[in-house]
């Protein structure tokens, strides 16, 4: 979309909040760079460049507005519905492959190599990935400078800087402030206005020792109760809670483990992340958002969708539903599994004994979670005579964490879509509405569409559109490549709307 100057122009001078992350603005009179949103004056059009990427803002000379903070807007939805390279590419970076592997790494894990990954990604982003992870390390190292009483040299390491001189010309260069003063601001800004900062992925301090506390931004609407309501119904137990208006997770993260408290806020989510090694903020922000579609762009999903008449009342009483996704590609696809064809409760029941008998321990002062979710080697050893389910079931979950223990199946944030499906789909067990779940909630494809699950068929048959599987197959074909986001109002939809799954949770 930068490439399209006059739409650009037309989002800065009306200061529409709904393209902050899609381009940035770069105004060539004061050397600084904007999101369109920013409160000042828009600059002259001839003074205006825009960029695809904070990174290439920053690599053509551009500091960060003081004002808007624009490294601080929600991410790109170009991501969120592309499977390409470049999207495969972004969603790794954020989940911090660059600084553990390198560039190296990241071409090892999409299987191309470097030069053609450097070559894509400054075509289409005009940066390539160190920069890209770069930007992402100077956003960390704000993060952790605002928010934490660490030392900088704590920090410039836990945001992954190989040096302090690194960490410190970064900052000046980016930001135009020296760390020291950073934290100053943010001091005098906290005491000034009594609240953290600005809305965006901003610092608020954590309240406790080794807590950081998050606004993380999203794109307006945002309809909550689904998103909530379906994690917290099939949560769990020891792993995931709903406690003090928060849905709380564990997290298996590169460098330790971690806790997040997630609270939903009119204009913001509120995040409170305990981890056990600061290295992981960074990770940890990338998973939470994910989990809650927070990069999503609503607007663009609820104007196509509302074209279909049979969807245009539920999408006006409720927009902006998002697909509750997870921070976990393979936990979510054992979980799948042993939900296939049972109760919520009976799903939740088999997974908390996975837990308890093949999880990691944790200490959690604040509430009641206990475990990590096992990993695929940890249950590779599991008993499936063990298992409390039918003999079809035990061997389609002890074929699917074998696939997933050998790296056969990849599920993570990198992963090719249409090959993962495949792979799935060769598994003993493992049918279309298996796969098209897990594509829809692990690999956070957009038009997944399970439909032959009960629940949207029941939906669509009180909305009056196609009963058959295959007969809503073919009248989806409009909304894609949004189907997901269908899904979730189908889902609402009577006569599923009074289930748990679809009500935000209470104390």
């Amino acid at each position: 979309m930068f490439t399209d100057t006059e739409r650009c122009v037309r989002a800065v001078q009306s200061k529409d909040a709904r393209f902050d992350g899609w381009f940035f603005t770069g105004v060539l009179t004061t050397g600084i760079y904007c999101r369109p949103s920013c409160p000042v004056v828009p600059p002259k059009p001839q003074n205006m460049r825009f960029y695809a990427s904070a990174a290439a803002a920053q690599q053509a000379g551009f500091r960060a507005c003081k004002r808007c903070r624009p490294d601080t807007s929600p991410g790109s939805p170009e991501w969120n519905h592309r499977a390409d390279l470049t999207a495969r590419a972004m969603r790794l970076i954020a989940d911090g492959v660059v600084d553990r592997d390198g560039v190296e790494g990241l071409a090892a894990r999409l299987g191309y190599s470097t030069r053609q990954i450097e070559r894509q990604l400054r075509a289409e982003l005009g940066a390539g990935p160190l920069a890209l992870a770069r930007a992402q390390r100077a956003q960390t190292a704000r993060v952790l400078i605002e928010t934490s009483p660490l030392p900088m040299g704590d920090i410039a390491f836990a945001a992954g800087f190989s040096s302090i001189r690194t960490f410190n010309d970064t900052v000046q260069e980016v930001f135009a402030l020296a760390p020291t003063e950073l934290r100053r601001r943010a001091a005098r800004s906290r005491a000034g206005a009594g609240t953290g900062g600005t809305a965006g992925a901003t610092g608020t301090g954590g309240g406790a020792p080794g807590v950081i506390g998050l606004r993380l931004p999203f794109r307006q609407p945002l309809t909550p109760d689904n998103l909530f309501g379906h994690l917290v119904a099939t949560a769990v137990p020891g792993v995931e809670e709903w406690r003090g208006g928060a849905y709380r997770r564990t997290l298996r993260l590169p460098y330790g483990h971690g806790i997040a408290s997630l609270t939903p806020r009119p204009d913001h989510i509120a995040a409170r992340l305990a981890l056990t090694d600061q290295r992981d903020l960074a990770i940890a922000i990338s998973r939470c958002r994910r989990l809650l579609d927070l990069d999503a762009d609503p607007a663009a999903v609820d104007e196509q969708l509302a074209r279909d008449p049979q969807l245009a009342e539920l999408i006006a009483k409720a927009p902006g539903r998002r697909v509750p996704r997870t921070t976990d590609g393979a936990e979510f696809a054992v979980r799948a599994v042993l939900g296939q064809q049972v109760s919520t409760a009976a799903a939740r029941t088999h997974a908390g004994r996975l837990v308890t008998a093949y999880g990691t321990e944790i200490e959690d002062a604040e509430g009641g979670l206990t475990h990590l979710f096992p990993e695929p080697g940890a249950l590779a050893g599991l008993d499936p005579a063990a298992l409390a389910m039918p003999r079809s079931r035990r061997t389609t979950l002890t074929a699917l964490v074998a696939a997933l223990a050998a790296g056969d199946l990849d599920l993570g944030g990198g992963s090719d879509w249409e090959q993962a499906r495949h792979r799935l789909a060769e598994l003993p067990g493992i049918g279309p509405w298996t796969v098209e779940v897990v594509a829809m909630r692990a690999l956070g494809d957009p038009d997944a569409f399970p439909a032959t699950d009960l629940g949207v068929r029941k939906a669509a048959a009180g909305l009056g559109l196609p009963g058959s599987p295959a007969a809503l197959v073919r009248h989806s074909a409009a909304w894609r490549p949004w189907r997901a986001y269908a899904v979730q109002y189908l889902w609402a939809a009577p006569p599923a709307g009074d289930h748990p799954i679809n009500l935000m949770p209470t104390e």
